[in-house]
């Protein structure tokens, strides 16, 4: 078996993280593994590490050259791609002559023209960025296609094929037309981003939070509150960081809201009573969309603290700083992480240097007030 030694470590609260370029994920590993993966990828051999280990811990040779041998396999055997290359198999494929839907999105001076299919491509996208339409403009910098063909989802750019979806992957089709929206509004290429958080951010002008939580768990919620508190919205749902500064990007997407955080919000936004309701049957969700207040989508700030958000309805406020790999464990599923070695080492970095905190509320004067004291460091 063919050795790589293509891996990345941070120790962190007694505990080793290991970046794996083969599969591009982040593990946490027990110290005494992480030095194991470490001697393989120098080319010692199995049964010298076993020998050596099983005298250290006084267990059986067998016992350990099995352990030895699992993780050979789980960390060293090339891993089977599943992605097929889009621009070879959809060669064949034309944009449509016609287009029922072609929207001019405005972000600051830069205008993309985006033509859809039908309505259910529109579906897709215009929602989220229906407050930043220009109408009677002929002018735009940008033009992207997005159109369905024998059930697959297309994405051009300056007609150029980007990509195609099956209906089961909408989410991977709307993170990638949202990857190509950043790197037309920052002039940044893909290898330039670190990495794109499922968070909210929020921002006091000088440095920026990143708000995470399970779905239904209010970080939305709590970034409408807090953007009506004097904050500022930097992005919801997608978050870019990129690897020269090290600092979140805005994102020009509406917060979406939840049917059941409107009782809260209409006092402080009434155009949310009339705003389109949406229902999207993959989440099984219906949301409408809120006007973020930047002004500002070309703002980019540091980022210093990761905020766990949870709203409950009687709960008592907690807001406590939480371990470091609790918080990658929770961070890294949703996230799209540059999958260069470079840019994986900039992401260790950066997150070592976090404070995380886990913040429960009900009341929210309490967690706007929280949220004040961690963007002052009075936490």
């Amino acid at each position: 078996m063919k050795k790589q030694s293509n891996f990345l470590y941070k120790t962190a609260e007694e505990k080793t993280i290991v970046w794996v370029e083969n599969s591009n994920e982040y593990v946490v590993l027990e110290n005494t593994t992480a030095d194991i993966i470490k001697e393989i990828s120098k080319g010692i051999s199995i049964h010298e590490i076993a020998e050596t280990l099983s005298k250290k811990l006084l267990t059986p040779l067998k016992e350990t050259l099995d352990f030895i041998l699992d993780i050979e396999k789980r960390f060293f055997e090339p891993k089977n791609s599943m992605e097929s290359n889009l621009l070879d198999v959809y060669k064949h494929i034309k944009t449509p002559k016609l287009f029922e839907f072609v929207k001019h999105y405005k972000v600051n001076n830069v205008v993309f023209k985006v033509s859809y299919f039908s309505e259910e491509e529109l579906s897709h996208v215009h929602p989220k960025f229906a407050h930043l339409v220009v109408e009677n403009t002929v002018h735009f910098d940008y033009e992207f296609d997005v159109f369905i063909d024998n059930h697959f989802i297309i994405l051009m750019v300056e007609k150029k094929l980007i990509g195609a979806w099956d209906k089961k992957n909408i989410h991977f089709f709307q993170g990638k037309f949202s990857m190509e929206l950043i790197q037309k509004i920052h002039q940044k290429e893909e290898n330039e981003w670190m990495g794109v958080f499922h968070a909210s951010a929020i921002s006091n002008e000088e440095k920026s939070i990143l708000l995470l939580g399970d779905s239904g768990n209010g970080k939305s919620t709590s970034l409408a509150l807090l953007q009506a508190n004097g904050f500022t919205c930097l992005a919801d749902d997608f978050v870019p960081m990129d690897i020269d500064k090290k600092e979140v990007y805005s994102f020009p997407a509406a917060i979406s809201i939840k049917k059941n955080s409107l009782q809260t919000l209409l006092p402080i936004y009434p155009e949310l009573k009339t705003t389109a309701e949406y229902y999207f049957k993959r989440l099984n969700k219906t949301v409408r969309y809120l006007k973020p207040n930047n002004t500002n989508y070309f703002k980019h700030l540091p980022c210093n603290d990761l905020v766990f958000i949870k709203y409950e309805k009687g709960a008592d406020l907690i807001c406590k700083r939480i371990s470091k790999i609790n918080a990658l464990e929770q961070l890294i599923p949703d996230s799209w992480l540059s999958p260069k070695k470079e840019n994986a080492q900039l992401f260790l970095d950066w997150f070592d240097t976090l404070d995380c905190y886990q913040l429960t509320y009900s009341k929210n004067e309490e967690m706007i007030e929280a949220v004040s004291k961690i963007f002052k460091n009075e936490l």
